[in-house]
C-alpha cells in the first residue's frame, strides 16, 4: 500500500478517498455495481463495443433489464448478479463472472441461454419474435482448452452455431469468453485489453494509467474508487464474501464425507478422484 499519493492520482481520487485497498472488479458483487447501472450506461457500451460486433446503431438505445440483485430462492445468500441488457433492436446481452470453472459450466451456460429463448415467447406467439442471445462469459481461469499454441495470447473465443468452414446455421445463439487468466502483462493497444484490464487489476497506478484510456474508462475507475471508499458498500462486498466462503465449506464438507465413505467401501483412490474431484493426495490423507 503507498502511502503517498503523486498528483495525477489525486486528480482521479473522489473527495475524501483513503488509502483502503480498492475492491476487486472481478468480483460479480462489484462487477454489477459498475457495470449494471443505468448511471453507467455509456460504461457499459463501451465495454460491450470492445467485445461485440454488433452496429454502433445497437448501443443507441441500451437498457439494462432487471439492476438489482435477485434471490433464486429463499435460502439463496448471494443472489444473482448477472449484468443484462437490451440493445435498440432487442437482442439480449447476458454478462456474467465465473472466477472458478466446474465440469458442467458449459451444459450452464447453454441451459441459462435457452432460458433467456424461451421466456422471449408469450402464449400464442410464433418463433419470429425471437431475438439473439448474446452471452459473455468473464473467466476467472482457463475455460477455453485451445491445444493450438498460435493461440497461447488469445484470450477472448467467439462461439455460434457454424461449421467447420464458417457456414453460419443461427445467429440466435452466441457466446463469447473472457479469460483472465489468459491476458498477456503487455499492454495492448486495443480496448479490449485496457477493459480486462481493468476487471483483473486493483493496482491504483495501473488504473490511473486504465483512466487515461478513455471518458468512459476514467468515468469505470472513478466509480470503483467511490464504491470501495463507501462504508456500507465495503460491508456488503465483505457480507457477501463470507457468504461465499461458507457456502464453498460447506460444499466441500460435503464431499469430504463422500470420499471417506468411498474409502470405507474400498473404491480405488482413481475412482474417487474422479468422483469428487478431490486430488490424489488430498483423498490419501484421509486415509489417515
Amino acid at each position: 500500500m503507498e502511502n503517498s499519493t503523486n498528483e495525477n492520482e489525486k486528480a482521479l481520487l473522489p473527495a475524501g478517498e483513503n488509502n483502503n485497498t480498492l475492491l476487486p472488479v472481478s468480483s460479480d458483487f462489484v462487477f454489477k455495481l459498475i457495470f449494471g447501472d443505468a448511471r453507467n450506461i455509456d460504461v457499459l457500451a463501451e465495454f460491450l463495443k470492445s467485445v461485440l460486433r454488433l452496429s454502433e446503431d445497437e448501443y443507441s438505445h441500451l437498457t439494462i433489464i432487471d439492476p438489482h440483485v435477485k434471490k433464486e430462492s429463499e435460502d439463496d445468500k448471494y443472489g444473482i448478479l448477472d449484468v443484462k441488457a437490451h440493445t435498440k433492436n432487442k437482442k439480449v446481452i447476458h454478462i456474467e463472472i465465473q472466477l472458478k470453472i466446474f465440469k458442467e459450466m458449459q451444459a450452464r451456460v447453454i441451459f441459462g441461454q435457452s432460458k433467456m429463448v424461451t421466456e422471449q415467447i408469450k402464449s400464442g406467439q410464433g418463433y419470429s419474435v425471437i431475438k439473439p442471445v448474446i452471452s459473455i462469459i468473464i473467466a476467472g481461469e482457463n475455460f477455453v482448452q485451445d491445444d493450438n499454441e498460435a493461440n497461447n495470447t488469445r484470450y477472448h473465443y467467439q462461439f455460434r452455431h457454424r461449421t467447420e468452414d464458417g457456414i453460419e446455421f443461427t445467429d440466435l445463439i452466441e457466446t463469447n469468453v473472457l479469460e483472465l487468466s489468459k491476458l498477456p502483462t503487455n499492454e495492448e493497444d486495443t480496448d479490449l485489453w485496457y477493459w480486462m484490464k481493468f476487471i483483473k487489476s486493483d493496482d491504483k497506478e495501473v488504473l490511473n494509467m486504465i483512466a487515461e484510456r478513455s471518458p468512459q474508462m476514467k468515468k469505470a475507475v472513478g466509480v470503483l474508487k467511490e464504491l470501495s471508499a463507501d462504508e456500507r458498500t465495503r460491508m456488503l462486498y465483505e457480507a457477501r464474501e463470507m457468504a461465499r466462503m461458507d457456502g464453498e465449506a460447506r460444499v466441500r464438507d460435503g464431499i469430504i464425507g463422500v470420499a471417506k465413505n468411498f474409502l470405507n467401501l474400498g473404491l480405488p483412490t482413481e475412482q474417487i478422484a474422479a468422483g469428487t474431484g478431490l486430488t490424489y493426495d488430498e483423498i490419501e490423507s484421509l486415509r489417515t
